[in-house]
């Protein structure tokens, strides 16, 4: 009974999932996205494919072209550098709060994150570092128990994620360094203003990253579905 009240409608379950395809880029800037290619990659029907594509065209994941084609849109200067401001005033903020609400076993379970982040990096397991990357800052956000900004924040990831995705496939994951270990380390020392900058510091690098590759290559993707 407990099993039949707690789990997911169906259209919710494949929102997920198509969200975390963008977030951890097995969608790519500028490849086309149709509801029947979806619904056949990820073996469900069109009415929940459809449903999914239209919440993710709302959150600004994915667009629709004059041509009614949808796909994730690709990385410009300009968007770009309204995504980092943003990123750089939401995320430290939220940083420095859930300093102030962690305990030992959110820095023990923030700590066991960052070393899923650094196997994937050792190993260059591009789709298992994005999503332990992505792991780790959410659940320090998580715990500064700011929905809002939380919300506001997972929105940019959804927008950048794709975006990483290729600086990965250009550079593989040898040089992804990240401050993590520095802010986990604040976090033990109870000093939240440390924690605030390493999280600033790990965003400039990962989006200096991006811009140093997406936005100045455009390369040609195959689409889910050529229909």
């Amino acid at each position: 009974m407990n099993q039949l009240v707690t789990k997911k409608p169906e259209h919710e379950t494949i929102y997920l999932r198509v969200k975390e395809m963008i977030l951890f880029g097995e969608v790519v800037p500028g490849q086309p996205v149709t509801i029947h290619g979806l619904a056949e990659s990820i073996s469900t029907g069109v009415t929940p494919a459809r449903e999914a594509i239209r919440r993710l065209t709302a959150e600004g994941a994915l667009v629709t072209r004059e041509n009614r084609r949808i796909e994730v849109p690709e990385m410009t200067p300009h968007r770009l550098q309204q995504i980092e401001l943003v990123r750089l005033t939401v995320e430290p903020a939220l940083a420095q709060t859930a300093a102030g609400h962690c305990n030992e076993s959110n820095i023990a379970e923030l700590e066991r994150l960052d070393a899923q982040v650094d196997a994937a990096i050792q190993i260059g397991d591009v789709r298992g570092y994005l999503e332990a990357n992505y792991r780790f800052h959410f659940y320090l956000y998580g715990l500064a128990d700011a929905h809002l900004l939380r919300r506001i924040a997972e929105t940019l990831w959804l927008r950048i994620g794709p975006s990483l995705r290729v600086v990965c496939g250009r550079y593989g994951t040898a040089k992804l360094d990240d401050h993590h270990r520095a802010a986990t380390q604040a976090l033990r020392n109870r000093d939240a203003t440390a924690t605030q900058e390493a999280i600033a510091e790990d965003i400039r690098q990962g989006m200096e990253f991006v811009r140093q590759t997406t936005v100045t290559e455009r390369a040609s993707y195959d689409p889910i579905d050529t229909n």
